[in-house]
Parts: structure tokens; sequence; C-alpha cells
């Protein structure tokens, strides 16, 4: 790594009243490396004898001791407390995708990223645990190795926050969780459905942003990942698996695609909040990327190139097909 000042902080945006996270550290990460991976076996971060492992991220936004932050005559800095963490979800370089692994396999990575949760959870910088995954070249994956990451961070993500107001907002007005009514709508509308079983419902929003959008939601009311029983954990598993495979057989390449987990604050208690799981399928027909536009990315409203119901069904088709063990 070259000699110059390591900056991390956290830079508030007075505009739009948010916080955007800042790392010059992270300009050094390896890219899509074809001659070596530093998340196989027997590498100086994993060791061997493992089926997954959680290992700090080398490059991170950010960090338990952070530099002092820019101090400015006008605008906001704190900070970049937090932790980042990479979850390598297993030893096998060639596995496509998380779908790929068994369900077994896939509980034991959920039941790591559980782990590392309650381990941290106190930490007075802990204000929020974002478990996400990102796939495919597409949107900008650096390594293939099979992974996902953890963000542990001193402040609320806005789009979680933008969701705990509505749904406080619901449950004053209804004394009841609008998670749960959406639950009980998109079982008895249908058409959106595409997978359920005894502890879980995954559902094509009826206002989904993106293409292959689906949501998972738990049937019991709960806020946080660490109050999950491991037979919620167990069909998690299942559910994730056939929601993704579904995903990865749409078109003739594996769908690129990012997932995240939405859970209430670690601070405090959010008795409207429910916990749910988000997964944005970005391909909107064979070959063809959705893209973050102008109205998007600079009006902030998303526009849908198509019907939901009606890719709601292409999608459960494959899911089914994934069930049923169809090749």
């Amino acid at each position: 790594m070259e000699s110059r000042k390591l900056v991390m902080e956290l830079r508030w945006d007075p505009i739009l009243g948010e916080w955007v996270m800042v790392s010059n550290i992270r300009s050094f990460r390896p890219w899509q490396p074809t001659t070596f991976c530093p998340f196989c076996p027997g590498t100086e971060e994993t060791g061997y004898g493992w089926e997954a492992l959680i290992v700090e991220n080398k490059y991170p936004m950010l960090i338990e001791e952070p530099p002092e932050p820019t101090k400015h005559r006008f605008y906001k800095t704190q900070k970049a407390y937090g932790k980042c963490y990479v979850v390598i979800e297993t030893p096998l370089h060639d596995i496509d995708d998380l779908s790929d692994l068994s369900e077994k396999q896939i509980a034991y990575v959920i039941n790591l990223i559980i782990e590392k949760q309650k381990e941290i959870m106190n930490k007075e910088f802990a204000e929020y645990f974002l478990w996400f995954r990102n796939k495919g070249r597409e949107i900008g994956v650096s390594l293939t190795h099979p992974h996902s990451q953890i963000y542990v961070l001193p402040f609320t993500p806005i789009k979680i926050l933008r969701e705990i107001e509505n749904a406080k907002n619901y449950w004053k007005e209804n004394n009841s969780c609008i998670f749960c009514k959406i639950i009980e709508i998109e079982k008895e509308d249908g058409i959106r459905l595409l997978l359920e079983n005894r502890d879980w419902i995954a559902f094509m929003p009826f206002y989904a942003h993106w293409p292959f959008e689906i949501h998972i939601y738990p049937k019991r009311h709960l806020q946080l990942l660490t109050e999950l029983t491991q037979s919620e954990v167990d069909l998690l598993a299942q559910i994730l698996k056939y929601s993704l495979c579904g995903l990865k057989r749409m078109f003739s390449k594996p769908m690129p695609y990012v997932m995240v987990l939405h859970q209430a604050p670690l601070k405090a208690s959010h008795p409207y909040y429910h916990l749910h799981i988000e997964i944005y399928g970005f391909l909107r027909d064979e070959g063809k990327l959705k893209y973050a536009a102008g109205m998007e990315t600079g009006g902030g409203n998303f526009t849908y190139d198509a019907v939901p119901e009606e890719n709601a069904s292409k999608l459960r088709a494959k899911i089914n097909e994934c069930v049923n063990g169809v090749k």
C-alpha cells in the first residue's frame, strides 16, 4: 500500500439528512484477481479445516479505533466507528451461488452470522447490524469466491429509518404491524406469492422497484436475527436456497443481485418493526440490466418496466423447477 494519509470518516449530507461513509483504504482492495483467491482455504486469512468463516475485512469502511475525522468550518463529520466483516460461505471456490449450497450449509452460515451479532451487539458503537450479499460482476463484485458481508454501523441506514417511521405510523393508526398485514394480503392475493413454508413466505412486492425483486418475511413477528429459533433458521435456509435458485434460472446467465437483511436497530425496542430479507434481481430481460438512472438516482423514485404480477409468475415457475429438482 502506497504511503498516503488514511481518511476514514462519516460525512453528513445536510440536504438529504444521511451519513456518507468515506474510506480511501477501499481503493487498495484486489479487483477480480485471476491468479489467487484470498478466501480459499490455506491463505493467511483462512487456514484449513472450516465449513464457513467470518473474517475481518482488510479494506473496511469502518473500524473500531478510527482516525480523527476531518474538521470543517461548515460540514459535520464523525469518526467511522464500526466493524466490517466478510462471511466466507464455503471452502469451495467454484460454487456459483449461495443457492448451490445445501440447506444444512446455508443454515450453518446463518448461525455463524447470528453468533457474530450476539458477540458484537453490545459494543457501544454498534447501532445497526447489516448483513448483505452482492452477486455478479455486473454490479461490481470484486472477488468471486462465495461470500457475503457484515457492516456493524454506528447509525441506522436511511432506508431502514424510513421503514421504521412508516411501520410506526401504521402501528399507531391500526394497532397492528404493517408487515404482518402484507403477509396476509399476499397470501390472499396469491398472484405475487413465490414460495412458502411453515415459518417463512417469499413474494414479489406489489410495489417492486427492481425487475425480479423478492421479499422474504418470517410469519412470526420479530425484530432481530438473534430471535430466530433453530427451526426458523433451517426453514430460512430452505426458502433462501430455492428463491435464489429461481433467480439464477431466470435467464441463460445467472441473475446478478443484491440481498440485504432488514432488521431493527440493536439499541432500544421497536415493536412495530418486522425483520425481513430483500433481494433485488437486476436483469429485466435476457442480457438487459435495469439501471438506476436519471429518475431513480436523481429523482429518487423508481420506474418499473414491466408488471410485477407477470414477472412473479415467471419467477415462480423457475422456483418450482428448483423445488421439484428439474434439471
